[in-house]
């Protein structure tokens, strides 16, 4: 276990979770940030790219379980993402459409900015969130973030506009 909240534990994902991965990547109403539902074939590259994080970086995207069932319901995590040419420390989170507006992607990455300010040294915490994605945006704004700029991704042969929230350390 990675972390622990009052209704979740985060860990790393194993093998084990692709089935349950699969259903949350593959649902085209979760994945309508990214245009499109993962096949079978990038989910599969998605769990490596996870765990390549985990040896490379020392953190990465986790599994959500909820504490009360056992239930993998989604990921949130810490990442370095390319924030318009810098290389940036992302919390990130997606969950499965069955557990949206239950507050657990709220909480899950309010304990991973709070765990990448104690564990990973850094000042700041970045969300890089896909403009039309109000209920991304919603959780940014509720963990108290701040957008700081807008830029162009490029996704699958798409210009994507994002906002770049950030999160400062508290100072003591």
């Amino acid at each position: 276990m990675i972390l622990e909240t009052k209704r979740l534990y985060l860990r790393q994902f194993t093998e084990a979770d692709l089935r349950d991965l699969s259903k949350i990547l593959q649902d085209k109403d979760v994945m309508y940030a990214y245009g499109h539902a993962f096949d079978d074939s990038e989910v599969r590259q998605w769990l490596i790219k996870q765990l390549y994080r985990y040896q490379k970086d020392g953190f990465g995207l986790w599994a959500v379980i909820r504490k009360s069932d056992n239930t993998l319901i989604g990921q949130c995590g810490i990442t370095m993402q390319n924030c318009n040419g810098i290389r940036v420390k992302e919390v990130g989170y997606l969950f499965a459409k069955a557990y949206w507006h239950h507050g657990y992607a709220t909480e899950a990455a309010k304990a991973c900015c709070q765990y990448a300010f104690k564990h990973l040294h850094t000042d700041e915490v970045y969300a890089i969130i896909r403009e039309s994605n109000q209920a991304s945006i919603h959780v940014a704004l509720r963990l108290g973030m701040h957008p700081t700029l807008t830029f162009i991704k490029h996704y699958h042969g798409i210009d994507m506009p994002h906002i770049a929230f950030v999160l400062k350390k508290e100072k003591k």
